[in-house]
């Protein structure tokens, strides 16, 4: 079953998803759980581009949610070629998230092959918007119709094997323009130049001193772009801004530096303006709430010691809601985000059997 797993990766990897953009995808995917129809019920495509089908329980039990994102960071024209090395299978998005995405296949393969009866209904829901300014959108959608109704979303990741994320990084991202007048770089020398007011921009925000130290707390300018031609003063200039943190408090602290120093640097000539671009907010249960320890015991079953983790996921969401919520992977790999991605095909088998078993047991 796992080279049939594998296969079906390599199968969704091939087809381009970049966020916004996942259509394609998310067709495929809906096409395989038709294809388990006799099992599988309301299968559908809602209006955020995710793909849901439910695996009926046999009881009254809760609901249990099991996602896995559909897009890629990549965009349309990405050479998607895929390469076996041993044991070690290589292409851009194969463990972020392909396999994941075939783990939804590969979980309910699974539970057909024990012949697991479960109490409660399983929606298995192949979400869009994970990755980049897709801001989490799918999984917004999802929430926003099951709320606080599930036992809990559990969320799965191609490349995560022995992780347990039980916390949400916030996440505040801008896009910062700079304008100015503009005009001819020798007839106008002097005038301000929105691309010389949006380095010093940066120069200063990245001399912030962190105040709170027991957070962890970051600031990175991803992208910057702006001007007319080299021989001009430029009119306008922009930069796009990554504010994360894994204490709302701190993130609040951080955007409030990043608009004092903005508010500052406006003078005659010079306007600036901060655009809302992503919202990821932050989240956290206990370490020590039942799907935690139930998550651990999975893994040390199946021979990996549990690593608790923070991330920025499609777990954000319930989790600020103060759902349960957690995120489990398959196997391990590496390069994630990058065209020499990779996975490990050694550990998938042990990887889908401790998410089993914690789906089997979590009512």
């Amino acid at each position: 079953m796992i080279n049939r797993l594998v296969d079906l990766a390599i199968q969704i990897q091939q087809i381009p998803a970049p966020s916004f953009e996942e259509t394609a995808r998310a067709e495929f995917v809906q096409s395989l759980f038709r294809g388990a129809s006799d099992f599988l019920t309301d299968i559908h495509i809602d209006s955020a581009n995710n793909v849901l089908a439910r695996l009926p329980g046999n009881g009254s039990g809760a609901p249990l949610i099991v996602s896995a994102h559909l897009d890629t960071v990549f965009p349309l024209n990405t050479d998607l070629t895929c390469h076996r090395e041993g044991a070690r299978v290589f292409g851009p998005g194969i463990g972020d998230n392909s396999l994941g995405v075939a783990g939804l296949l590969g979980l309910f393969w699974r539970l057909q092959e024990h012949g697991r009866s479960l109490p409660g209904d399983v929606w298995f829901i192949a979400n869009t918007c994970e990755e980049g300014l897709g801001d989490l959108r799918g999984m917004k959608t999802v929430v926003e119709r099951f709320g606080s109704a599930p036992k809990a979303y559990l969320v799965i990741e191609g490349m995560a094997l022995g992780h347990v994320y039980y916390r949400a990084i916030g996440v505040m991202r801008y896009k910062i323009t700079v304008h100015g007048p503009g005009g001819h770089s020798w007839i106008d020398f002097g005038r301000p130049s929105a691309i010389h007011e949006l380095a010093s921009l940066i120069e200063n925000i990245t001399s912030i001193q962190l105040v709170d130290v027991k957070a962890h707390t970051t600031f990175n300018v991803g992208r910057i772009g702006g001007g007319t031609s080299i021989n001009t003063i430029a009119a306008d200039a922009w930069m796009e801004l990554d504010l994360r943190s894994d204490a709302q408090a701190s993130l609040s602290q951080l955007v409030h530096q990043v608009k004092n120093i903005l508010d500052l640097a406006e003078k005659r000539g010079v306007t600036i303006e901060m655009e809302i671009i992503g919202q990821r907010p932050a989240g956290e249960l206990s370490p020590d709430h039942s799907i935690f320890r139930l998550a651990r015991s999975c893994l040390r079953e199946q021979g990996f010691e549990p690593i608790m983790t923070v991330g920025s996921t499609d777990a954000n969401i319930p989790l600020s809601k103060g759902y349960p919520a957690l995120v489990l992977g398959l196997t391990n790999g590496g390069g994630a985000h990058t065209t020499h991605e990779f996975i490990e095909t050694g550990p998938i088998d042990r990887g889908l059997e401790h998410i089993v078993q914690f789906i089997s047991r979590i009512w």
